[in-house]
């Protein structure tokens, strides 16, 4: 099938909460979408509904081979490849000191790697056409760090990194990239889609106060189904931001946060000129 009209979107973790929503917007307004999911029956509703615009695929992001194989049936499918959202992840709730290397290491496949993996797949394909837009879905957590999810906080840092290097790399091709930074959303990230570490007795005290401040801190989380025409935005936008945050409550964080790390560098600077020599 060769696409003459709007625009093809490649979504990861679509079966549901971000990747959901976004893979519905993308469709009412007549894109096509390939959307991938561990398990394609969560899209069946969609495919019923929305027939041969949404290209459902079975896909692990952290089978590096797969992914590869789906960003290029997409492609063949559809005839190119605009907008690439690599959304599937999950957060693991755990201390550092009660991570488990199986569980560090599952984090950062699906969260970096899998990103990665997808990323690749999708860039000769843009570099070829002259033109597509990568999403890469972060967090606040990609810029901030709070007690609990450090392992979160590790790949979305690390996501963040390899995505803001790759913005320069890419640019002269045609390729853009956007950070997606959302605060706390009313999605299924802290429910059941969730992992977590046995706990120490030792950090029983402030597990429960690190609960009362994250409760604080995301007060009323927001609507992914509103979020949806912010991220349409982003990708009609002529020259879209290398960073975006969804919600109201990360600008405050940023601001917070780095102007202490700014104080502080501030602060010791003599230190690290002494260190030069």
């Amino acid at each position: 099938m060769t696409q003459t009209s709007g625009k093809t979107w490649f979504i990861t973790g679509a079966s549901r909460g971000f990747g959901r929503e976004w893979t519905i917007a993308a469709l009412e307004r007549g894109d096509r979408v390939a959307a991938t999911a561990r398990d394609t029956s969560t899209l069946d509703d969609l495919v019923a509904t929305y027939g041969d615009a949404l290209l459902p695929l079975q896909l692990d992001v952290t089978d590096r081979a797969a992914d590869f194989a789906a960003v290029q049936r997409a492609a063949d499918h559809f005839g190119q490849l605009d907008v690439v959202v690599n959304n599937a992840g999950y957060g693991h709730f755990g201390f550092v000191e009660e991570l488990t290397e199986e569980e560090f290491r599952a984090q950062l496949e699906t969260n970096v790697f899998g990103a990665m993996w997808v990323t690749q797949a999708a860039l000769p394909i843009m570099r070829e056409q002259g033109s597509g837009h990568v999403l890469q879905v972060s967090s606040i957590g990609g810029i901030s760090a709070f007690p609990l999810v450090g392992a979160y906080h590790a790949s979305k840092w690390a996501l963040e990194g390899f995505s803001q290097a790759l913005a320069q790399e890419v640019a002269g091709f045609g390729v853009k990239v956007t950070i997606i930074e959302p605060g706390g959303f009313a999605t299924d990230w802290g429910g059941s889609s969730a992992s977590h570490s046995e706990r120490l007795p030792a950090y029983e005290e402030l597990f429960e106060q690190v609960a009362e401040q994250r409760s604080k801190r995301v007060g009323t989380p927001g609507d992914p189904q509103a979020s949806a025409t912010a991220v349409l935005r982003l990708v009609d936008a002529d020259e879209p931001p290398l960073r975006a945050f969804l919600g109201e409550a990360p600008l405050g964080i940023a601001r917070a946060d780095y102007e202490s790390r700014l104080a502080e560098w501030e602060a010791w600077q003599d230190n690290a000129v002494a260190a030069q020599g």
